[in-house]
């Protein structure tokens, strides 16, 4: 008998709970599980926004697959997914001579940057999308502030946030902290630097409660940020950005956070898509392909008609991973999937490291140092899901 082959691309949070579910659920030999992923390592994309300030050390935000998956139920490969062919179910790798083939596809591949057409955007910004990206990101912005000595230019200690979501306001948290100990290390007085954040929607962490969002925004603008708010890029240059209406913003360090669309792959392989990514029916497949399910920054999941779509966060792509990993086992077995129901826990945005802001359950708001310990919590629920307290203890930053 055909032992059938599950293949999961991809492991961020959806990806690598589906993996650990199906290891977990499994009988051995029931079915071949194998699990793509570029790096051999699973980024914690919710910490991503430290190292990149330089507030906390990029190991932090990361954990070695093999440190959660076992070799013996589960087939890792470290590759890049160059294609999907959904017709001959193959996928093809960078590396690999002969492409892979399945049964069942789970598309975990994360997002890629929406620029929304702003002109020299992805030529000239860094984006906050992966370790080597905030290395990259810290290492610049230090570089800057070095030179500052030499120069005296005000660009070079200008640092221009675009976007003011969920990350970017996260970001400018953890510039604030991490300003102080930057100037002292540099010889710059603190009143000289500029942390601008720029957002094109009429608000400030879109969703939010006002009283949570005036929180946010009084404190950080206490701390020196400059909010420039329903004010377009129209233009990234090298030398900074242009505001639609002409303003320019000189700046030798330009962050954008404003925005994700799905993986260009998954359009390439022929699947429906808006905007990139997928709109799934209720057991997270994709339309017209009852094998192949698609989670994470990809799938778009709606609670009901006529409203507006999950934005894609870690503890959707959690709970999708959750679910795939309990229900593609009983699909194997001969039952019916179930149908994914969301269940938010609330949502926590930090401002640094002892200031937060965020809602618990549907409707508990909660600020200052109690939202950052929440905060906290969730995060290390994210390593016990993982791999238990042992991950915990190990990867916690206590």
């Amino acid at each position: 008998m055909k032992v059938p082959k599950i293949l999961i691309l991809g492991a961020g949070y959806g990806g690598l709970m589906t993996a650990k579910g199906l290891q977990k659920h499994l009988r051995p030999g029931e079915a071949e599980v194998t699990l793509v992923n570029q790096n051999s390592y699973h980024y914690i994309t919710t910490k991503l926004h430290e190292p990149a300030a330089g507030t906390s050390h990029h190991d932090h935000a990361r954990l070695a697959i093999s440190s959660v998956i076992h070799p013996h139920r589960v087939n890792f490969i470290q590759d890049q997914v160059t294609s999907i062919d959904t017709i001959a179910k193959k996928v093809t790798l960078a590396d690999h001579k002969d492409p892979l083939e399945y049964d069942y596809l789970v598309i975990g591949l994360g997002s890629a940057p929406e620029t929304f057409g702003i002109k020299g955007l992805l030529e000239n910004a860094f984006f906050i999308r992966s370790i080597d990206s905030v290395r990259m990101i810290r290492e610049h912005m230090e570089y800057m502030f070095s030179q500052y000595a030499e120069d005296k230019k005000d660009e070079l200690i200008t640092i221009v946030v675009g976007g003011a979501g969920f990350t970017g306001i996260e970001y400018v948290g953890e510039l604030v902290d991490r300003m102080p100990e930057l100037c002292r290390e540099y010889d710059i007085p603190l009143e000289k630097v500029r942390i601008v954040n720029i957002e094109a929607a009429p608000s400030v962490l879109p969703g939010f409660d006002p009283d949570l969002v005036n929180y946010a925004t009084d404190y950080l603008k206490s701390k020196g940020v400059e909010f420039h708010i329903n004010t377009p890029i129209a233009e990234c240059t090298t030398e900074g950005v242009i505001l639609k209406g002409g303003e320019e913003i000189k700046a030798s360090t330009v962050v954008w956070t404003g925005g994700v669309r799905g993986n260009k792959l998954v359009e390439d392989a022929g699947i429906e898509t808006m905007r990139g990514r997928v709109k799934v029916d209720g057991q997270l497949r994709a339309p017209g392909h009852e094998e192949i399910f698609i989670i994470g920054d990809s799938s778009l999941v709606f609670p009901s008609e006529n409203e507006r779509p999950y934005p894609p966060t870690a503890q959707i792509a959690t709970q999708q991973g959750q679910f795939l990993g309990k229900n593609l086992v009983t699909v194997l077995r001969g039952g019916k999937m179930e149908t994914f129901v969301y269940h938010t826990k609330g949502t926590i945005a930090s401002l640094g490291r002892k200031e937060a802001i965020g809602v618990l359950g549907k409707n508990s708001k909660v600020m200052g140092i109690k939202a950052s310990f929440v905060k906290r919590i969730t995060e290390l629920r994210w390593l016990y899901l993982l791999g238990g307290i042992s991950l915990v203890l190990r990867k916690g930053k206590f």
